[in-house]
């Protein structure tokens, strides 16, 4: 990492404690039910920040790694096998180039982890409904849980972005993980609960730590008698980080078939969660109008797995590069949210 990656990485860092801070204080200092109205804006809000960054990539995507010159361009096409060629370019054509490409790269991976992120929502309101807590303590928990998610994420990405540069072997390894994702979603029942007390964190928590028997308002721990307690809350935060992890798995190898860029991966996927509790508001009562949309999941991670098992035949042979999985995950998201509204799911009707 450079001094201008440090530099920039360190800014990002700020500013997205910096929008948490304000989402919590300010907006959410006090906890109540989060309407839809107030989920639609949060949601417009979240999603426009995201989509901003696009534009900044398009024209200012080179200031990341400080590139200056068409050697230290062409040295970052290269390490993070950008599919494009600058041969014969100017330094400012090169730079053009070099951008748009960074910003598709991003917009496409930043469509493809919200898109995932709709099936860790449907988890999480398995989590609520199986612990039962109250609507107004969603937003508290979802917000501590982002804000793990985030450092979470951080040590993934880089991590696995050091792991790839060392074996790029480990790539196939993700296409066939994501492949058997693609394939068990296909054939996995929707529960309509979690037995909470058989969950394997509430079951580590319970055997190490003092846990209160109820609720205490929005505290995760309490004091009593001297000692520490965990409340149920601080549990429901526990089982939602250890979500996270496990869709973890999915969403991150698949940005990685986009670009190998860690700082795009990173951006995308924290853009992508900053907007996850919006989005949860927004859509956990109309789940059940987009029935398709589980299945329009596994044919993107079946994609998304094709495509790195079989990446330079792809984009060689029948030139799919970024552009061309964009307009794919449109095509897919699309063609399964549009299904969903013209056959909606038919209510059986009760014998009167």
């Amino acid at each position: 990492m450079n001094t201008q990656e440090l530099l920039f990485f360190g800014a990002y860092l700020l500013f997205v404690i910096l929008m948490l801070s304000i989402d919590l204080g300010v907006f959410n200092r006090n906890a109540h039910v989060v309407g839809m109205k107030e989920a639609l804006w949060m949601s417009i809000f979240w999603v426009g920040l995201g989509v901003s960054f696009y534009y900044f990539f398009r024209h200012f995507g080179h200031l990341v790694h400080g590139l200056d010159n068409l050697d230290e361009i062409q040295s970052r096409i290269t390490y993070y096998r950008h599919p494009i060629s600058i041969a014969g370019l100017s330094f400012e054509e090169a730079r053009d180039l070099y951008n748009k490409n960074l910003s598709l790269e991003y917009i496409t991976s930043y469509l493809i982890e919200k898109a995932l992120s709709v099936d860790n929502i449907f988890v999480m309101i398995l989590i609520f409904k199986g612990f039962g807590i109250g609507n107004k303590y969603f937003h508290r928990v979802l917000f501590w849980g982002i804000l793990g998610a985030v450092i979470m994420r951080f040590i993934f990405i880089f991590l696995g972005a050091a792991l790839i540069h060392e074996f790029v072997w480990v790539l196939y390894i993700f296409g066939v993980f994501l492949l058997y994702s693609g394939a068990k979603i296909f054939f996995q029942k929707n529960e309509e609960q979690i037995e909470t007390h058989n969950h394997p964190i509430v079951k580590f928590a319970s055997k190490h730590f003092r846990l209160a028997a109820d609720y205490v308002g929005q505290k995760f721990i309490i004091k009593k008698d001297s000692k520490y307690y965990l409340t149920p809350l601080f549990l429901v935060l526990l089982v939602i980080e250890f979500s996270d992890v496990v869709f973890a798995m999915d969403s991150i190898p698949a940005i990685f078939s986009i670009t190998l860029d860690p700082y795009i991966v990173f951006f995308s996927n924290i853009f992508a969660i900053l907007g996850l509790r919006a989005l949860f508001f927004l859509v956990s009562n109309i789940m059940e109008l987009f029935r398709f949309l589980q299945y329009g999941l596994g044919v993107l991670l079946s994609f998304i797995g094709l495509k790195l098992l079989f990446h330079e035949f792809l984009y060689e042979k029948l030139g799919i590069g970024t552009v061309e999985s964009l307009y794919a995950i449109l095509l897919i998201l699309g063609v399964s949210i549009i299904a969903s509204l013209v056959f909606p799911e038919k209510k059986e009707e009760l014998d009167v």
